[in-house]
C-alpha cells in the first residue's frame, strides 16, 4: 500500500509540539483524560502500560509519540497488532491524516512486502504495523537490528497487551515471545495498551513483557453511555428478537454465541425476521469471513452474529448494541465485548441472557481442562465473579467497576437501577436441593441430572421417579413451594460456589462436594433475585429493515439536509478508498460541519476531526456538498 506524504505544512515546518500534532495532523483541539500525560511520558522515552476503555483514544497514545520522536530523529515506530483487519483500517486512517504508515502481513504479495521492507530499512515511514508472529522471526529481528544500529528504531507499541496473559480472555501464546523486545532492544521504549485487565492480568502483562519498571496509566473503566441489562434465559432466541425489534431495529449491533452452529442458526433466524444479519466464526471460509466483516464495518444497520473470534480491534463507532446469547467465561471478556458498543459516546445497550446450562457448561470446561489446579481455581474465581454480576440485585456498573478495582456509585442507567428486582432468601431451598441429591445417591449409588432432581424435589411422580422408587425418598415434594425457575437459580449459585459438581458425562449428573457441607449446615447464605417470567410474543415476519441515519437533535431542518448529504458523499469517498466511512470523517465531525454551514476553507478550521491533510484533501468537496443543499 503506497504511503501518503505528510501534509506540506508538517514537512516545511516540523511539528515538535504534541499539541500541534494533535491539532494539525488529527484535527482535535484537546486531549482526553490521561492522553497528554501518557504521550509526554512515551515521547520522552519512558515505558508505559496503558489501560483505557474501548473508544478512549488509545491509538493516539502511540501515534503522536511516533510522529514526535521521528521528527526528533528517532526513526520508526513498530506497532504489534494481532489483527489484519485492524492493521488495514488503522494504516488507512493514518494515510487519510497524512501520516506515513504501512503494514506487513499475509495480504501483501511478495513484491509488495519487499517494497515495505526496503522503505522500513531506509527509515522511510513513521509507523509499521506487524503481527507478533512476524515480529519475532529471525528475518524481522535482523531488520530491527539494522535500524537500531543506525539509530532508526524509535518505539515499540504492543496493542491488545492482555493477549500475553494466561489470565486474559484472549490469550495468545505468540505474545509471550515479545519478551525479546526488552532483551534485544533494551534502550527502545515500549508502550503496552489494553482495554481490559484486572489486577491479576495486569501483573501478568508487566511480568511477561518485562515492563515492571514501566509507568502505569489506568483510566476509569466506566462507559456511562452503555446501559447494562442481564436477563434470565427463557426461550433465548425470542428474547433476543424482542430486544432487537423493540429497541434496535435498523441499528448496527453484535450478537455473541458460543458455538459456530448457534451463530449460523441465529443469523438465519434474524434474516427471516427482517433483520439484516451476517454470520462470523472461524469455521467460515476466510474470504467469506472477511467479506462479512467488511460489510459490517462499511454499511449501516448490519447485525453481526459471531463467536468471540470476532471483534478485537473493531473500531466501528456506531454499534448501538452488543448482545450475549450465552454467558462469557469471565468479566474481562464480557467487558471487552460489550465495549464495542457506543464507541461514539452515544447511548448503547449491553444485553445478555444466561441460564443454568451456561453455568454448567463453563464450569465443566474448567474442571475438564488439563491445566494445573491453581490455574483452574483462578478460572473458577473469574466465572464466579461473572455469575455474581449476573445474579446481582444492586447496580451492575458498581459491580463491574469494582471488579477492576474502581469505586463508584449507583449509575441509574442499568436494569437493576431502573427497575430494582425483588430479592428472596434461597438458603432453605439450597439445603433441600442438596439433601435431595444426597438422598438419591444414597438410595442407589447413582447420580442423576437436573431434571430428575427437580421432579423429586417438587414432588412430581414422573415415570422415571416411580420406576426408581424415588417417590419414597424423605425429600420427595419438600420443595413443592418453590417454582422450577427459583430452584434453577439456586442450583446456578450452588454450582458457581462449588457446592454442587456437574460430571463430564452426557447426562450432566449432579454430585455433592466438600463445599456442600457448609450450605447444608446453614453456614452459607444463598441470596437470589426473584425470577420474572416474560411471556413469549411471536411477531409476524418483517421485511428487511432499512437503516435510517440518525440525525443529531441539535440540527435544524436545513442542518439535517446538509448532514444527510455529507453522509452520502462520505459513503462514496469511503467506497473509493476501500475504507470504513468513519475513517474519512466521524459522524460528530459531519454534524459539526452541518451545523456551522461553512462558506470557506477558513470556516472549516477548528472543527474537531479535520486536520491539515483532510482539509487539503476534502475541504473543497465538503464546501461543494454543503453549498448544494
Amino acid at each position: 500500500m503506497p504511503a501518503a506524504p505528510l501534509p506540506p505544512t508538517a514537512v516545511s515546518e516540523p511539528i515538535l509540539s504534541i499539541q500541534r500534532i494533535l491539532q494539525q495532523v488529527f484535527g482535535y483541539g484537546a486531549f482526553r483524560g490521561p492522553q497528554q500525560a501518557i504521550i509526554e511520558h512515551v515521547t520522552g522515552g519512558g515505558d508505559a502500560l496503558v489501560l483505557m476503555p474501548t473508544g478512549g483514544g488509545k491509538s493516539l497514545c502511540y501515534q503522536i509519540p511516533a510522529l514526535a520522536r521521528q521528527q526528533a530523529g528517532h526513526g520508526v515506530t513498530v506497532v504489534i497488532s494481532p489483527l489484519i483487519a485492524l492493521m488495514h483500517d488503522q494504516v488507512g486512517a493514518l494515510h487519510e491524516a497524512g501520516v506515513s504508515a504501512a503494514f506487513l502481513n499475509s495480504t501483501l504479495s511478495g513484491e509488495e512486502a519487499q517494497q515495505i521492507e526496503r522503505r522500513l530499512l531506509r527509515g522511510d515511514m513513521t509507523l509499521l504495523y506487524a503481527a507478533p508472529e512476524r515480529v519475532t522471526t529471525p528475518r524481522f529481528l535482523a531488520q530491527m537490528d539494522s535500524l537500531q544500529e543506525r539509530g532508526l528504531l524509535s518505539l515499540f507499541a504492543i496493542d491488545e497487551a492482555h493477549c500475553v496473559s494466561q489470565w486474559g480472555h484472549d490469550f495468545r501464546p505468540e505474545y509471550r515471545a515479545l519478551t525479546v523486545l526488552h532483551e534485544r532492544y533494551a534502550s527502545v521504549p515500549r508502550i503496552a495498551l489494553t482495554a481490559t485487565a484486572d489486577t491479576l492480568t495486569r501483573a501478568d502483562i508487566l511480568e511477561r513483557l518485562q515492563l515492571q519498571d514501566a509507568r502505569q496509566f489506568v483510566s476509569s473503566f466506566d462507559r456511562p453511555n452503555i446501559r447494562y441489562t442481564i436477563v434470565e434465559k427463557r426461550e433465548a432466541t425470542q428474547q433476543l428478537l424482542r430486544f432487537i425489534s423493540n429497541e434496535h431495529m435498523g441499528n448496527a449491533g453484535i450478537v455473541y454465541c458460543q458455538s459456530r452452529k448457534r451463530v449460523e442458526e441465529i443469523a438465519n433466524l434474524l434474516c427471516d425476521e427482517g433483520i439484516a444479519a451476517l454470520p462470523y466464526h472461524a469455521g467460515l471460509d476466510s474470504k467469506v469471513r472477511q467479506a462479512n466483516q467488511d460489510q459490517f464495518l462499511r454499511s449501516e444497520g448490519i447485525v453481526m452474529v459471531a463467536t468471540i473470534a470476532f471483534g478485537m480491534g473493531i473500531d466501528k463507532p456506531d454499534v448501538r448494541f452488543v448482545a450475549h446469547l450465552d454467558m462469557p467465561k469471565n468479566i474481562e471478556g464480557y467487558y471487552q465485548e460489550t465495549g464495542r458498543a457506543g464507541r461514539d459516546g452515544e447511548p448503547a445497550d449491553a444485553w445478555m441472557c444466561y441460564g443454568l446450562q451456561d453455568v454448567v457448561n463453563q464450569r465443566r470446561m474448567i474442571d475438564e481442562s488439563p491445566a494445573e489446579e491453581e490455574f483452574k481455581q483462578g478460572l473458577r474465581g473469574k466465572l464466579d465473579a461473572l455469575l455474581g454480576l449476573a445474579e446481582a440485585t444492586d447496580c451492575r456498573r458498581v459491580r463491574l467497576l469494582a471488579y477492576f478495582g474502581e469505586a463508584s456509585t449507583p449509575c441509574g442507567n442499568c436494569d437493576n437501577c431502573l427497575q430494582p428486582p425483588d430479592v428472596w432468601d434461597g438458603t432453605d431451598a439450597a439445603r433441600k436441593l442438596l439433601s435431595t441429591i444426597y438422598r438419591v445417591q444414597q438410595s442407589g449409588g447413582i447420580s442423576y441430572g437436573t431434571g430428575h432432581i427437580m421432579d423429586i424435589l417438587r414432588g412430581k411422580p414422573t415415570e422415571k421417579v416411580l420406576q426408581r422408587g424415588h417417590e419414597r425418598l424423605s425429600t420427595f415434594g419438600i420443595g413443592a413451594g418453590f417454582t422450577e425457575a427459583q430452584l434453577r437459580g439456586v442450583l446456578r449459585q450452588l454450582i458457581a460456589i462449588g457446592a454442587v459438581a456437574v460430571d463430564g458425562s452426557a447426562f450432566n449428573t449432579l454430585q455433592l462436594t466438600d463445599a456442600s457441607r457448609a450450605v447444608l449446615k446453614g453456614d452459607v447464605a444463598v441470596q437470589l433475585r426473584q425470577s420474572v417470567s416474560t411471556p413469549t410474543q411471536r411477531k409476524a415476519k418483517r421485511t428487511p429493515a432499512k437503516a435510517t441515519p440518525k440525525v443529531p437533535a441539535s440540527l435544524d431542518t436545513k442542518g439535517e439536509r446538509r448532514y444527510l448529504a455529507l453522509k452520502a458523499w462520505r459513503a462514496e469517498v469511503a467506497g473509493e478508498h476501500n475504507l470504513p466511512a468513519y475513517v474519512i470523517f466521524h459522524d460528530a465531525t459531519l454534524a459539526a460541519i452541518a451545523e456551522r454551514a461553512p462558506q470557506s476553507l477558513d470556516d472549516l478550521q477548528g472543527i474537531s476531526g479535520i486536520g491539515v491533510k483532510k482539509l487539503e484533501a476534502y475541504g473543497a468537496e465538503v464546501l461543494r456538498v454543503v453549498g448544494s443543499v
